[in-house]
């Protein structure tokens, strides 16, 4: 009888983290959300995965800020930027935009990028340097000198051009690999969407990425999901951020 009841607990216990591993990849459930709730400043950065959107029914749902996807290395634009900023900008949202860099064209180019496609327009938020892993660059990293050689001259540039350091967004993993102990006058935004986020030299995160399946009203794309962040302060101190 013992035994028995054992296999049922056992057999019960599998069947509730099953359960839970549905919701959470179905963004049901998501555990950060708890932790994330305690931060008053809440936003969402988007790209054209998220098709069409309705800015003014996005700007209801409890949001401060936006980074839109602007630029992808020395060439690409996403192709729903120019819409999306030019609608953000008439919401009550901060807007900002963001650069994926890639590690096949060299920072001042991609900085002359940016800076090309990204008016400097007194209000918005600094733009942000998207820094991850892609395609063949999940299994064969770039060394540390090889980022650092494409970034240290894209910072300079976009800060050069914009007037304030530039927001670097980044998975654990590249965190660790490049940004750790460096950069130390640059806000990192990091992206931790299972615990709270801990950088691994002690340094303060200023955005964290907490959610990357959430659902809100206001878009209609191929990517069903919305990346959800928190600012670590008040909305008063984003406002400090941005460009003058």
């Amino acid at each position: 009888m013992r035994m028995r009841t054992g296999l049922w607990t056992t057999a019960a216990g599998v069947a509730v983290v099953a359960v839970l591993g549905v919701l959470v990849a179905a963004g049901v459930v998501w555990p950060n959300r708890i932790l994330a709730a305690g931060y008053d400043v809440r936003g969402v950065d988007v790209s054209h995965y998220q098709g069409e959107i309705d800015w003014d029914v996005l700007a209801e749902q409890d949001l401060e800020f936006a980074w839109i996807k602007a630029t992808e290395g020395a060439s690409h634009t996403d192709p729903r930027f120019a819409a999306n900023w030019a609608a953000a900008m008439k919401t009550d949202l901060l807007v900002g935009a963001y650069h994926f860099m890639s590690f096949e064209s060299s920072g001042a180019e991609q900085a002359a990028h940016l800076a090309a496609e990204v008016p400097a327009t007194p209000g918005t938020l600094p733009p942000v340097i998207d820094l991850e892993f892609y395609g063949a660059f999940y299994d064969d990293r770039p060394t540390p000198g090889e980022v650092h050689a494409i970034l240290d001259p894209l910072v300079a540039g976009v800060e050069e051009h914009y007037g304030v350091p530039p927001i670097v967004y980044a998975t654990d993993e590249a965190y660790d690999l490049y940004l750790a102990d460096r950069y130390p006058n640059l806000p990192i935004w990091i992206r931790s969407v299972v615990w709270a986020p801990r950088l691994s030299d002690g340094r303060d995160w200023t955005i964290w990425q907490y959610s990357n399946r959430d659902r809100l009203p206001g878009y209609d794309g191929v990517e069903p999901y919305i990346d959800v962040n928190v600012f670590a302060g008040t909305r008063t101190e984003l406002e400090a951020l941005t460009l003058d």
